[in-house]
């Protein structure tokens, strides 16, 4: 409202000063659409450079520009054939009524094979160049038989080469042609795609030979201002490249120019080369280029005609917008601008991908909400809700029809009341039973008791059912509502890691090859994905070192140093051939390692256990032990145990926290099948970057933890998975040591004792004995002391693991070298 007032009180200044600026951006974008809509919807552009091609020549004889050109308007942008036409027929009248002439026969006579012969086309856009090469061959042939009246063998020459070159300009033009006829083009543009766009200017380029400003040829003009473009936008490969394209066409139009295709392909290199120096370094580059060549060559003229022509150009170059450069650099692949659309448009699919996600993890964090989401209403109100609801179960079937009703329930109510609810709680607590005492009162009060216990007795079985009933919904209700918030916490994380954007570490990864190659290790490439501590990730592209291993011997300490953390050949993948390439990933190493060794036995030396174990390296520098025993023995309950595994692994690997995956792991064992077929789980998670661990139990045995002459006892008290379809899992977490020795095992083996009255004093005792720390070791004679105290007798499914934690300490010691600057 401030800035409305004010325009009252000022009204011209605030008009001159605020509006004057948008009111040019307008301008401009009014004369820019103005100038595309004439151009480009309108033809006009087509027309022109109809008239360009219409007078172009190829040995200074040869017209193969026309037909290819209309032919390709006439199928790609068929309601602008007749400018092109008008164009090509203006410009062939400049060099002769014959040429005239015969482009507009030509061209008639293409219309009309096109026309009869498209019912049996399947693809017209690649018969295309074949037709139109044909046709001009054969139409030269009939010119020079019109002509002379008789056809020698250097007209048929001629005829080929017009023919050849008309099948070559076609699929050229139906490439490029589109680049100029299209409103909007969001495609990036192709390396071909460019080559024959440059191909298609310098030919348009050839219909001005022969025009002059005041002395100036304007072919050589326009033809080193095209190299100042491309150099100034692409660099020197593309700026080389569109020199000696358009200096042969030149050339192939007329002999004298073919000192000219040396000119504009040196001008592109110097002016690629000098790319940094912007408009004026190309300039140079051109201008060095001209005097060069003009000093030896004089086919084009004296040096200070052409360096009067390099200056015009350059004036040209100079005066060209800054957008309208920048805007063609993003179709041209290798320019910085062609990068930048690609990763904005990669930064766009990755921010979509990543709202999708997040609205994913809304709409299931929606529904977990939904399920926890429990009734306003007290738990005493609904009591007393059920219990009124029960008691006129109870009286609609007794009291209805007793003569006694009214003295009952409308004078003595809230005694009838009670006495009635005291029977009630007591039928449900002692199954039905009810006291003496209880017993008398209800008979003073009561005519009917027996039938009135009958009626209780009956309800009470509906009523416990639909408890039981009611009470698993709501368990199954708060495991769907945890399975949903684990699955949206995961599909959250999953959208903030999307977000995060990949660093460029253009700097270090230079400094990390100056170093390596300082230290007279060659280096072909280096890539750094990530410099995080703890999750450094770089890869390298090393010539064939012969197996020597000098990436775990030499660059990885030397990284170890530059970093400043202990860094692992994660991967390493050698070359075939001694020319070839070997492939390292480096990434950071964690700070402890876990050793593990497992033994086991099936019950009665059979070959299929009952106990399944796995080791489970999850992708966030955790590492999982688990031991499963399904119910019984055999193929079955290996199954079970097995099944328990594989779906905890799967889960676990996705991100979901240990105890949803456990009770999604429950209740699939629980729901899936109505047989008694249970299975335990004894799991243990480390964080392999402190060595802190969780151990969830359900229904295992203890495992213990030997740390020098101590033992400690890892135990909780939780059913076997699949019995209940929710229970409370008991995490117990224990800070683990270097040295430390982890003894996981199956109830078979701690039970399996034979005359022992304290299992864990003999499996404590038993361990305090062992004198290695070997894992594998420790678990091979666990079992064997087992088995031998069952006189060799295998009684159960036995499984012991055992797992050493230890100080993650590299082969090779760190190789001091100048640090980088790590990227803040």
């Amino acid at each position: 409202m401030g800035k409305v007032d004010q325009s009252l009180i000022e009204p011209i200044g605030e008009v001159n000063l605020q509006s004057s600026k948008p009111d040019f951006s307008k301008w401009l974008k009014k004369v820019q659409w103005m100038l595309e809509t004439l151009f480009i919807k309108k033809g006009v552009l087509l027309l022109m450079v109809g008239f360009l091609l219409g007078r172009a020549l190829i040995l200074a004889k040869l017209t193969p520009f026309s037909l290819p050109f209309f032919a390709s308007v006439f199928l790609i942008k068929r309601d602008k054939a007749p400018l092109a036409l008008i164009g090509l027929i203006t410009g062939a009248i400049t060099l002769s009524l014959a040429n005239a002439a015969f482009t507009f026969i030509i061209s008639f006579g293409f219309m009309l094979v096109f026309q009869i012969s498209k019912r049996w086309l399947v693809n017209e856009m690649r018969t295309l160049p074949y037709l139109v090469g044909v046709l001009l061959g054969i139409g030269k042939l009939a010119e020079a038989f019109i002509l002379s009246e008789q056809v020698t063998l250097y007209d048929g020459m001629m005829a080929g080469v017009q023919a050849s070159l008309a099948f070559i300009l076609t699929m050229i033009f139906l490439q490029s042609l589109p680049l100029l006829t299209f409103h909007k083009r969001r495609q990036l543009l192709k390396t071909e795609e460019i080559v024959c766009l440059i191909i298609l200017l310098a030919s348009i380029l050839t219909g001005t030979i022969g025009w002059k400003v005041h002395g100036l040829s304007l072919e050589h003009i326009m033809s080193r201002y095209l190299v100042l473009v491309f150099s100034f936008i692409a660099g020197a490969t593309i700026g080389s490249t569109v020199g000696v394209v358009t200096g042969l066409i030149f050339s192939l139009a007329s002999v004298s120019n073919f000192y000219h295709m040396s000119l504009l392909a040196f001008s592109g290199v110097l002016g690629g080369l000098m790319k940094e120096g912007k408009k004026i370094g190309v300039s140079i580059g051109l201008f060095i280029a001209t005097l060069l060549i003009g000093m030896y060559g004089e086919g084009g003229g004296s040096l200070k005609l052409t360096v009067l022509e390099t200056t015009a150009a350059i004036l040209l170059f100079l005066l060209t917008p800054q957008s309208l450069t920048s805007r063609l650099a993003k179709y041209i692949p290798g320019t910085p601008e062609y990068t930048a659309e690609q990763q904005k448009f990669m930064r766009k699919m990755r921010d979509v991908t990543a709202q999708r996600v997040s609205q994913f993890s809304n709409v299931f964090h929606a529904l977990s909400n939904s399920f926890t989401q429990i009734d306003n209403e007290p738990m005493e109100n609904e009591s007393e809700r059920e219990m009124d609801y029960f008691m006129s179960h109870v009286t609609e079937r007794t009291c209805q029809t007793c003569f006694k009703k009214e003295q009952c329930w409308a004078k003595n109510f809230h005694t009838t009341y009670a006495c009635m609810e005291e029977i009630i709680h007591e039928m449900d607590r002692n199954d039905g039973n009810i006291s003496l005492k209880l017993t008398r009162e209800w008979e003073k009060l009561c005519s009917r008791p027996k039938k009135v216990y009958e009626t209780i007795g009956q309800e009470l079985t509906f009523y416990q059912a639909n408890q039981k009933l009611k009470k698993k919904v709501q368990e199954s209700r708060k495991l769907v509502a945890d399975q949903l918030q684990g699955v949206s916490e995961v599909m959250n994380n999953f959208a903030e890691e999307i977000q995060r954007e990949r660093e460029n570490y253009y700097k270090q990864e230079e400094q990390v090859m100056e170093a390596l190659q300082g230290f007279g290790i060659h280096i072909e490439n280096v890539e750094i994905y990530s410099l995080e501590p703890g999750n450094v990730d770089i890869e390298m592209a090393i010539p064939f070192c012969h197996g020597s291993g000098e990436c775990e011997k030499l660059i990885a300490p030397m990284l170890s140093d530059i970093v400043g953390e202990t860094i692992i050949v994660k991967h390493e993948e050698c070359a075939k051939y001694s020319n070839g390439f070997c492939h390292a990933v480096f990434r950071s190493s964690k700070a402890y390692v876990v050793e593990t060794g497992v033994a086991h036995a099936a019950k009665d030396g059979g070959l299929v256990s009952g106990d399944s174990h796995s080791t489970i390296e999850l992708g966030f520098g955790k590492f999982a032990i688990a031991i499963s025993d399904g119910m019984g023995n055999g193929e079955r309950a290996h199954y079970e145990s097995e099944e328990t595994l594989l779906l905890l692994q799967k889960i676990l690997q996705t991100g979901i926290e240990e105890k949803i995956a456990i009770k999604s792991v429950n209740s699939i064992l629980s729901l899936r099948t109505t047989d008694e077929i249970f299975s335990t789980l004894d799991l243990a998670m480390i964080d392999l970057k402190n060595a802190a661990a969780k151990f969830l139990k359900i229904g295992s045995t203890p495992s213990f933890i030997k740390r020098g002459k101590k033992i400690i006892k890892i135990s909780a008290s939780n059913l076997p998975m699949g019995i209940l379809q929710e229970f409370e899992v008991d995490v117990v977490s224990e800070q683990l040591k270097a040295g430390d020795l982890l003894i996981m095992m199956s109830d078979g083996v701690f039970e399996g004792p034979k005359h022992v009255e304290n299992y864990d004093l003999w499996m404590k005792r038993k361990l305090l004995e062992l004198e290695t720390d070997d894992p594998q070791e420790v678990a091979d004679l666990i079992l064997e002391e087992v088995i031998r105290s069952r006189s060799d007798v295998i009684h159960d499914d036995m499984t012991v693991m055992a797992a050493k934690i230890n100080h993650n300490t590299p082969k090779w010691a760190s190789i001091p070298v100048q640090k980088m600057k790590r990227r803040a």
